[in-house]
């Protein structure tokens, strides 16, 4: 599944989607928008593909599942390729058990209190963006969901376990819709979102991780 330093590791697709000449233009105004769309969500889900790609280690490496976030600490991400390996924010906790990769054990570590780096996959990059990055606007594109303005983040704080994060966002309604980011180890990330599904009832059962018997777990 790629290193996961924390929750929120993102990044970049390796389709090849169709690149519209440069724009100039204010990328402020967007993210408001897409800040003030952020703040109407309780609940989010959708299905998510997420590409990790490593020029150490060879070919990238793609992951798939669902994804589900529940303000303000409970979040979960439980892919199905590969199958069983999971994400999940319960509140208190968070947890990292990837069977794929580390069998027998898990990682639990305390919920950041810092949005940057908490559970909180959408709202790091649109709440308060403009007192958390400096932002240019990319370029028009598209998804299969429609026409999206491609905005590039550069975090003013040194804190960030990241260099470079770029959202697309949504024309139709201002969510977030595929992030890309620049790990500073150098690994690129992204996560592209798909039938997003906004306040609607999750179950209960998605945030929640109950170690079975004989795995061992590592806190952080």
């Amino acid at each position: 599944m790629g290193s996961v330093p924390g929750l929120l590791a993102l990044v970049v697709l390796t389709a090849h989607l169709p690149i519209r000449p440069s724009v100039r233009q204010d990328p402020a105004p967007i993210l408001d928008r897409a800040s003030a769309s952020y703040d109407t969500v309780r609940t989010l889900q959708a299905d998510f593909t997420q590409v990790v790609e490593n020029p150490m280690l060879g070919d990238p490496d793609t992951t798939r599942g669902k994804l589900f976030q529940r303000r303000a600490s409970y979040f979960a991400m439980r892919f199905t390729e590969p199958n069983g390996d999971r994400i999940v924010a319960d509140g208190k906790k968070l947890w990292l058990y990837t069977p794929s990769t580390t069998p027998g054990q898990v990682i639990r570590r305390a919920i950041p209190a810092n949005g940057s780096s908490g559970p909180n996959l959408i709202g790091q990059f649109v709440e308060h963006p403009r007192e958390r990055y400096a932002a240019k606007y990319l370029r028009t594109d598209s998804l299969a969901d429609g026409p999206v303005d491609v905005i590039t983040l550069t975090p003013k704080s040194p804190d960030y376990a990241y260099t470079e994060a770029t959202v697309w966002i949504l024309r139709r309604d201002a969510f977030v819709r595929r992030i890309d980011i620049v790990e500073n180890s150098g690994q690129r990330r992204s996560i592209l979102l798909r039938n997003l599904r906004i306040n609607q009832p999750i179950a209960s059962r998605e945030f929640k991780f109950s170690p079975r018997s004989g795995l061992r777990v590592v806190d952080q």
